[in-house]
């Protein structure tokens, strides 16, 4: 089973609990990871055959710009059933989303939140 990985995409958004966060925003960087088939599928070297990254981008890109909740967590469950929603010929989805900035008392890089989900059918 293949992968096809998008890695890094950043954004700045306006997610956390704190007034500061949700005032001043905060670089959020986003890896997806897509399982599709694409030993069998892609036969031909046309697009029809794959998912479009530059759709999956855009989906992801639209979402986190737009929506802000108080968890990372909330934001990967929410975007983790768009992209299953939007792109039913994958298997399954991983998601990692790091969040820099977080008023937290120490010395740390980032937070990661990971989910992964699977179609139904599949």
């Amino acid at each position: 089973m293949g992968k096809i990985r998008i890695n890094n995409m950043t954004f700045h958004t306006y997610n956390g609990v704190f007034a500061e966060e949700k005032k001043l925003g905060q670089k959020l960087e986003i890896d997806v990871e897509m399982t599709y088939p694409i030993e069998e599928k892609v036969k031909t070297d046309n697009l029809n055959e794959t998912v479009s990254y530059a759709d999956v981008y855009s989906v992801i890109e639209d979402f986190v710009l737009k929506n802000n909740f108080n968890l990372i967590e909330s934001v990967a469950n929410n975007l983790l059933k768009i992209l299953l929603t939007k792109f039913p010929a994958l298997n399954a989805i991983t998601l990692r989303i790091r969040k820099y900035s977080v008023p937290i008392d120490g010395i740390f890089k980032n937070i990661e939140i990971e989910v992964s989900g699977v179609q139904n059918d599949k």
